[in-house]
């Protein structure tokens, strides 16, 4: 098979089906729903941090296993039930092919395993998920353990990209990979913003790495994307009328908005870097907005979404 009919089988398999979402059961409104988005539960970075190793996989990781659950017991909780969970990135510390990777996949995936079957799963490549420098090797290994790195999905007349945001920031060891993503999301940007049966009421993308922390013309770090790469994507972001970017990475809440595209960087469930709690961040979808509000563990287990949230899912 060439290369190119290769490249076109696999972008035609870039659609899932979580759940039944798909674009012909989900392609119209139906009205205000909400979803969780959850970031970085990185089984073994606590231990790691606190003794000043955080490039070691972690030896132990009961606390981000408790803490998952606390996440898991409150997205159960909710009423009306999420539409879905996303998890943006860095499900485990340990980098790919090192020690305790294998066992930190393992007690997560056992974790989730307890998320009502009605709140369906979406997961997202973080850079401890593929290696700061993923390779064709890593990206196979997490698709197997976890799905594909890059796709899209439908809930409520609402186009969901999950991308691998690994590929904006390093690609020089899998640049095909880079290319392949690139000619699909193009591909994708384009029919959401084209007429057509099911046009989009909103586009919302979901990565690991953020575009930007406090502003796009912000200075490079290790926290986003660097600026050529972040203004390309902004641009073809804003062309096809995406509404917001949600990302984690971070182990802070941060972001802002820029030209009407609002830029989401959500705190961990797992350690935090700041001032943040271990939290999750609700979203509420509107036919005119997407309304985010990011909650400590307890306080969405206990008390739920605020009033105001709930009333417009009342439409």
């Amino acid at each position: 098979m060439a290369v190119t009919e290769q490249r076109d089988v696999f972008l035609r398999a870039k659609q899932r089906t979580f759940g039944g979402l798909t674009e012909d059961a989900e392609g119209q409104w139906r009205g205000p729903f909400c979803f969780i988005q959850a970031a970085d539960p990185q089984l073994g970075l606590m231990k790691a941090w606190r003794e000043g190793d955080s490039d070691g996989g972690g030896d132990e990781w009961a606390e981000e296993v408790e803490l998952t659950k606390q996440a898991v017991e409150a997205v159960n909780r909710l009423q009306p039930r999420p539409r879905f969970m996303v998890l943006c990135g860095d499900l485990v510390h340990a980098m790919p092919d090192t020690p305790f990777r294998d066992e930190q996949e393992r007690d997560l995936k056992e974790v989730l395993k307890g998320t009502d079957p009605s709140i369906p799963l979406v997961f997202v490549s973080g850079n401890h998920d593929l290696g700061n420098t993923p390779t064709p090797k890593t990206v196979e290994q997490y698709c197997n353990q976890w799905g594909d790195d890059y796709f899209s999905f439908w809930v409520g007349g609402v186009l969901c990209l999950v991308l691998n945001s690994q590929l904006f920031f390093d690609a020089s060891a899998c640049p095909q990979l880079m290319e392949a993503q690139e000619t699909w999301l193009e591909q994708q940007l384009r029919r959401a913003s084209s007429p057509s049966e099911h046009k989009p009421k909103h586009v919302l993308v979901f990565q690991h790495i953020p575009l930007y922390l406090k502003s796009p013309d912000e200075d490079d770090d290790y926290f986003n994307l660097e600026r050529e790469v972040r203004q390309q994507l902004m641009d073809k972001f804003k062309r096809a009328g995406v509404k917001a970017v949600f990302s984690g990475h971070y182990h802070r809440n941060a972001g802002g908005r820029h030209d009407g595209l609002d830029m989401v960087v959500s705190s961990a469930v797992g350690c935090q870097l700041g001032e943040d709690t271990h939290g999750l961040r609700a979203v509420v979808v509107t036919e005119g907005e997407v309304v985010h509000r990011y909650y400590s563990l307890e306080q969405l287990r206990t008390q739920g979404m605020d009033q105001d949230l709930k009333k417009l899912l009342q439409g």
